[in-house]
């Protein structure tokens, strides 16, 4: 019998793309990269990654069975360490969360906060929020999506690895269920004016405010943020909902 060779990793997937030639590679809104895992996020992935890590896999899960309970649901793309998404879990203990990070030292983090406080409305993958959506997420079903500080690429050349793009917020849309919001913020002003531009031209999306809104109570103030305030630095949030 011939054995099955192993799968490869994220990592391995991602380099062997880079190989590509240019007009063949998929481009990519994150790089992986290789991070250092603190003794606590390797413990939590361990003991707690087989309960609140999800597999990524190409076919809608049930979510109410994964969560126990049939709640509305909210993805967040990109949650970094996990602190802004661990405060909002326990602020809206009506809602169940769906994170998405594919740095591991960031999931590592954020399940050590869900055993620390008990976080039981918060479940994780590891995994490109694109396919994500694409093939775990039905249409209509999401009550909001959260894209809080995605990486600016702020080099012009680099801007089409932007995430905020056309195909991506029209995929956004069509999971949104009516009335369900897409919550952005940014501290470039050049990308929240690209925000502003790409989502505005969605015709399934409704801005809530006159062009930018003010922060939302639900997003709460990063000690970064705060910081970059107070040397004049802005921050600017988008929240459209689907009409």
């Amino acid at each position: 019998m011939t054995a099955t060779p192993p799968r490869p990793t994220d990592a391995v997937v991602a380099a062997a793309a880079d190989r590509l030639p240019p007009r063949l590679r998929p481009v990519r809104s994150f790089v992986l990269r290789a991070g250092r895992l603190g003794s606590g996020q390797q413990r939590a992935l361990q003991e707690l990654g087989p309960r609140y890590l999800l597999p990524f896999q190409p076919a809608v899960p049930d979510w109410p069975a994964l969560f126990g309970r049939d709640a509305p649901r909210v993805l967040e793309i990109g949650f970094g360490m996990g602190q802004a998404t661990t405060q909002i879990a326990l602020a809206r203990p009506d809602l169940d969360f769906i994170g998405v990070e594919v740095h591991q030292p960031g999931v590592g983090a954020l399940l050590r906060e869900i055993g620390e406080r008990g976080i039981g409305n918060l479940r994780l993958l590891r995994h490109d929020a694109v396919e994500v959506l694409q093939q775990m997420i039905a249409p209509a079903t999401l009550a909001g999506v959260h894209v809080f500080f995605p990486d600016p690429w702020h080099k012009k050349r680099h801007h089409k690895r932007r995430l905020i793009q056309r195909a991506f917020v029209e995929l956004v849309a069509s999971r949104l269920a009516p009335g369900g919001w897409l919550h952005c913020a940014t501290d470039w002003e050049d990308y929240a004016q690209q925000m502003l531009q790409v989502l505005g031209g969605c015709p399934a999306l409704r801005n809530t405010a006159e062009g930018y809104a003010p922060r939302p109570e639900l997003r709460p103030l990063t000690k970064f943020e705060a910081r970059g305030l107070k040397l004049g630095h802005g921050v600017w949030d988008l929240v459209f909902v689907r009409a």
